[in-house]
């Protein structure tokens, strides 16, 4: 993205570009048509609500596991969940639809990285925990992985 000279960060312009960047709709595997509030840009992708993300999976058959779940490209039914966030849900959603930089982890990845235990010694409690989380992340790491199927997706 092109940025401000004098300060470094991406312009308006290049940021109201990305977010007009269209997106092809995903059409169910049962009846072949997208799904009536499919988002149309990146933009409508972030501004979808927590009941839109919710529709959506239930209309590709992610939300709850069926005979047609795996049969999309990026199935993300076993790791929905009702109960998670809006960003987990976005973010899962987003991944199903082939978006790039929704397959991490949400605050996982970061929170593991950013509490290195700086202090105590090695064995102590404290880094047993940072080693317990960070195997955590790596264990669901993997599991995405899997689940994606798709070679080079990572």
């Amino acid at each position: 993205m092109p940025t401000n000279p004098n300060s470094g960060v991406p312009s308006l312009s290049a940021h109201i570009t990305h977010l007009r960047y269209p997106l092809a709709p995903l059409l169910s595997i049962t009846t072949g048509t997208p799904h009536p509030c499919f988002p149309s840009t990146l933009l409508h992708y972030h501004l979808l609500t927590e009941r839109q993300l919710d529709d959506l999976a239930h209309f590709y058959h992610q939300r709850t596991p069926t005979t047609f779940s795996f049969l999309y490209p990026e199935p993300v039914v076993e790791r929905w969940n009702r109960a998670a966030s809006i960003e987990h849900k976005r973010r899962w959603i987003g991944r199903f639809v082939g978006l790039r930089g929704c397959a991490s982890p949400v605050g996982v990845e970061m929170d593991v990285q950013r509490q290195w235990p700086n202090t105590g010694e090695w064995g102590s409690e404290e880094w047993d925990e940072w080693l317990r989380r960070r195997m955590e992340w790596g264990m669901e790491v993997e599991r995405m992985r899997e689940a994606g199927g798709r070679k080079g997706a990572w």
